[in-house]
């Protein structure tokens, strides 16, 4: 046994094979790259084996389309999160100059006095490969970055007066050929034309009908799912809140929820854009679920988008220090005008003096105060009765918020 298994070694492990899949950039269907890749045969090979199948009957174009519509396309890459296949080649383009070429061809035989056979497979092969680059632009490159809504109506209105101009020549023509097959022709090729031209604005225009519908129904069952929502589930959350009280755990479960919920039922189809109010309304919930507090957050005037990272951030370290040592509720007023926003934090706590605080007590003093001395503003704490308001101010040169 020992002999037998030295004279026989084992075999090395052939090479697993490259999965059969097409790249998403590529020249014009990554078919020969996808074939090459699995095969582990060289590119150029691949290519040069379709050309030469091509010309045995077609058979290399058939078996070209038959692989480019069975083979998967490869996974995105991660660095690149975009699914769309992009081509090098522009392919309704290249239909198009086929297109015309058959034109040219029908024309040709036309005058040549060719047979009706090979006339009438001439203009049908115009008017398929016109309408197949138009179709192309529309539903396959309708995702391709490099060819926008330019490039798309250009295609559209140069196949289209290509048709037009190709049905006038064919009438032209007709003189020439003493049959009425001709005139067929011409009334085709004419309805292709038209179709090319204002076949493309009918489809938008359907998309868009098909999208406001679909918006509208969806609105429609929003509205209905809120109203039955506002009269049996928030009510109940609300009713739960003013009986547990705003500090106790129940109550605040019962506002995440709340608020959760609302969220979904009001929420628009597009996310809002993100401003001091918007940030603060977040981080309030955030410290609802953490401590035991009920924080309303007020804005008034314009939305405040710029300039107002440390102001957001000592607003934020003002509400963490309320829900800490305050508890209960908390408001939080927001006041923008032009030039300037002002922030009042209040509480109903014990309320503290910050002349009184230890020296090893950094948080008022330097992520409040000092963080507004900083970015050119001023942060004030005033102690009341019942509790303490923080008033945070910044101003803007020359600019609105």
């Amino acid at each position: 046994m020992t002999r037998t298994a030295a004279q026989h070694p084992p075999r090395a492990s052939r090479p697993q094979r490259v999965p059969l899949a097409r790249p998403r950039v590529c020249v014009l269907g990554g078919v020969s790259v996808a074939v090459a890749d699995h095969l582990s045969w060289p590119v150029v090979a691949v290519r040069w084996l379709f050309v030469a199948l091509s010309l045995a009957g077609g058979a290399g174009v058939l078996l070209y389309l038959w692989l480019w519509a069975l083979t998967p396309l490869r996974e995105p890459a991660a660095d690149s999160p975009a699914e769309d296949v992009q081509r090098r080649v522009p392919v309704s383009w290249l239909l198009a100059a086929l297109a015309a070429a058959a034109g040219v061809g029908s024309i040709v035989l036309v005058v040549g006095s060719a047979s009706p056979f090979s006339v009438l497979s001439a203009v049908a092969l115009m008017i398929a490969l016109a309408v197949g680059a138009v179709a192309w632009d529309q539903f396959v490159d309708i995702g391709d970055s490099a060819r926008g809504p330019a490039s798309s109506t250009a295609l559209r209105i140069a196949t289209g007066a290509f048709l037009l101009f190709m049905a006038a020549a064919l009438a032209w023509s007709s003189n020439r050929v003493e049959s009425g097959w001709l005139w067929l022709c011409v009334v085709a090729v004419t309805f292709a034309g038209a179709a090319v031209l204002l076949a493309p604005w009918a489809l938008r225009l359907w998309r868009e009908l098909i999208a406001e519908r679909t918006a509208r129904i969806k609105e429609e069952q929003r509205a209905e799912i809120a109203a039955h929502l506002h009269d049996s589930v928030l009510q109940t959350l609300a009713l739960i809140q003013n009986r547990a009280g705003a500090s106790s755990e129940v109550a605040r479960i019962a506002r995440a929820q709340e608020r959760e919920l609302r969220e979904w039922l009001y929420a628009g189809s597009e996310a809002p854009a993100s401003d001091l109010a918007t940030d603060l309304r977040d981080f309030a919930a955030a410290l609802e679920v953490d401590h035991p507090v009920h924080i309303d957050v007020v804005a008034v005037g314009e939305p405040v988008q710029r300039g107002t990272a440390e102001l957001a951030a000592a607003a934020r370290e003002a509400m963490l220090n309320a829900a800490r040592h305050a508890g209960g509720e908390i408001s939080v007023y927001v006041e923008s005008r032009a030039g300037a926003v002002d922030v009042f934090v209040r509480d109903r706590g014990p309320g503290f003096d910050v002349d009184a605080l230890p020296e090893g007590r950094f948080g008022v003093r330097e992520s409040i105060i000092g963080r507004m001395k900083r970015a050119g503003g001023h942060a004030a704490v005033t102690p009341r009765d019942t509790g303490t308001e923080i008033h945070l101010s910044i101003e803007f040169a020359s600019e609105t918020p």
